[in-house]
């Protein structure tokens, strides 16, 4: 699946190269995370977060169907080194 959202942001995004997704499992949830460069952050979320509202049904969709759950966020990396999640 993770393989799958970095394909679909990569296409998204302006600055391929900073796009980041890793998949991190926690207690019986899959979590995908996604960071991407800022300037970008805008592309993934969509205009009234519909564009991030899509991948998360797509994330969820597939969390059914393999019956897990899997659960999608975008990290935002603030200038300071701390990380926010959106």
């Amino acid at each position: 699946m993770r393989d799958t959202v970095e394909l679909i942001v990569k296409a998204l995004v302006d600055d391929q190269q900073s796009v980041d997704v890793r998949e991190i499992d926690r207690g019986g949830l899959t979590l995908i995370e996604i960071r991407v460069a800022a300037d970008d952050m805008g592309k993934v979320i969509g205009k009234q977060g519909r564009t991030v509202r899509a991948l998360r049904s797509l994330v969820t969709a597939v969390g059914v169907k393999r019956k897990r759950r899997l659960a999608l966020e975008i990290v935002e990396t603030a200038t300071a080194g701390q990380e926010v999640a959106e």
